[in-house]
C-alpha cells in the first residue's frame, strides 16, 4: 500500500517544523527536538520523578513514571531511539507517560551516553548496566523485579535486543518481553527496504551512515554483535519478543530478519508491521491511523508478560 495520508501529513509536518534530521549538528538537533517536546500537552500520569542510578557503568539518570502508589507493580525499561546520537528524557517523554498509562506498569526510560561525546559501547554498558540494577533494586522504584520488560524504539530497539544478548552472556536475568520497535539489528544498506526507502520517509538511509559515523570508534565496531545484534553467533534462550517495524523505514527488512533469526534459534516471537507507515510513527496513533493497530498490539503483550488483568 502506498504510505498513509496521516503518515504523509506527519512527515510534512515535522520537517516544516524544523524537526528534519540534521546530523551535522547534533547538539543543535537535540536542541530542536527537546524543544518540540516541550509543546506537547503532557500526557497525564500518576507521577513522575527523575533520579540517579548508581550502576556498574557509574551514574545513570533515569525518568520513572508510575500509573499508581501501589508496591511491586510490574515494569517497562524503555530505551529511547535516536541513532545513539540524538534523543533522551525529554525528547521521548510523551511516548513514556503513554506507554506508563496504557501499560499500567512501571517505565524507567534511561538516559544513556550519547555518541559522538560517547562512543560505542558506552551506550550499551549503560543499559546493560541500569536492567542489572532493575533486577536487583526494582524495589526501590516500586516495582516487582519479577515482572520487568524491556523495550526500545529504534537505536533503543537495538540497546534492548543486544541487553538481552548480553544478560544471557553474565547470567543476568531475561526479561518477560523484549518489545523492539523499528530496531537497528545490522549494518546494512543493501536490503530492499534499505534501497526501496532511501530518502523521503523521514530517516534515510545516509541518517543511517552518519548515525554510525558519529556511534562507531572504528570501522571493525559494525561487525561487533553489541552493536549489529543479527550479527551474534546465537539468539538462543532469549526472552520472547514483539517487533514492530514499518512499511517506508529503511530499517524494515533488518527488523523482520532479526524476529526471523530470533524465531530460528527457538525464541517466541510476534511481529507486526505497520503498513503505510515510516520510522517513528509507533508513539502517534492519535494523528497516524496504521500505528493504531500496532500501538494496540504492543500495549497488549506488554501488560500479558507482565500479568496485568
Amino acid at each position: 500500500m502506498p504510505l498513509h495520508e496521516s503518515a504523509k501529513a506527519m512527515i510534512d509536518m515535522m520537517n516544516a517544523s524544523g524537526m528534519a534530521l540534521d546530523l551535522d549538528d547534533p547538539v543543535k538537533m537535540r536542541a530542536a527536538m527537546q524543544a518540540a517536546s516541550a509543546l506537547l500537552e503532557p500526557h497525564p500520569v500518576h507521577d513522575v520523578h527523575d533520579r540517579v542510578l548508581d550502576t556498574q557503568a557509574g551514574a545513570v539518570r533515569v525518568r520513572v513514571y508510575r500509573p499508581s502508589d501501589a508496591p511491586e507493580l510490574p515494569a517497562l525499561v524503555w530505551l529511547h531511539g535516536g541513532g545513539w546520537v540524538l534523543g533522551g528524557l525529554d525528547s521521548h517523554d510523551q511516548t513514556c507517560r503513554m506507554l506508563c498509562d496504557a501499560t499500567s506498569a512501571v517505565v524507567v526510560s534511561v538516559d544513556y551516553r550519547l555518541a559522538p561525546e560517547w562512543k560505542f559501547p558506552a551506550a550499551v554498558d549503560d543499559c546493560v548496566a541500569t536492567w542489572e540494577w532493575m533486577c536487583e533494586h526494582a524495589a526501590e522504584v516500586g516495582a516487582d523485579s519479577a515482572r520487568l520488560a524491556l523495550g526500545g524504539d529504534s537505536a533503543g530497539g537495538n540497546l534492548a535486543a543486544v541487553t538481552c544478548i548480553t544478560a544471557r552472556e553474565q547470567g543476568l536475568p531475561q526479561p518477560r518481553l523484549q518489545l523492539l520497535v523499528y530496531p537497528v539489528t545490522d549494518h546494512e544498506f543493501e536490503s530492499a527496504s534499505m534501497l526501496d526507502n532511501a530518502t523521503g520517509y523521514y530517516l534515510e538511509a545516509d541518517h543511517m551512515r552518519a548515525f554510525y559515523a558519529h556511534y562507531a570508534r572504528t570501522a571493525a565496531d559494525v561487525d561487533d554483535w553489541r552493536m549489529s545484534p543479527m550479527r551474534a553467533p546465537d539468539l538462543a534462550g532469549l526472552a520472547p519478543a514483539l517487533v514492530v517495524t514499518a512499511e517506508f523505514d529503511p530499517l524494515r527488512d533488518q527488523g523482520e530478519a532479526y524476529a526471523e533469526k530470533l524465531a530460528a534459534a527457538g525464541t517466541p516471537v510476534d511481529v507486526v508491521r505497520i503498513e503505510g507507515g515510516f520510522h517513528g510513527c509507533f508513539a502517534m496513533p492519535a494523528f497516524v491511523e496504521p500505528a493504531r493497530e500496532p500501538w494496540e498490539r504492543a500495549v497488549a503483550a506488554v501488560r500479558a508478560a507482565l500479568g496485568v488483568g
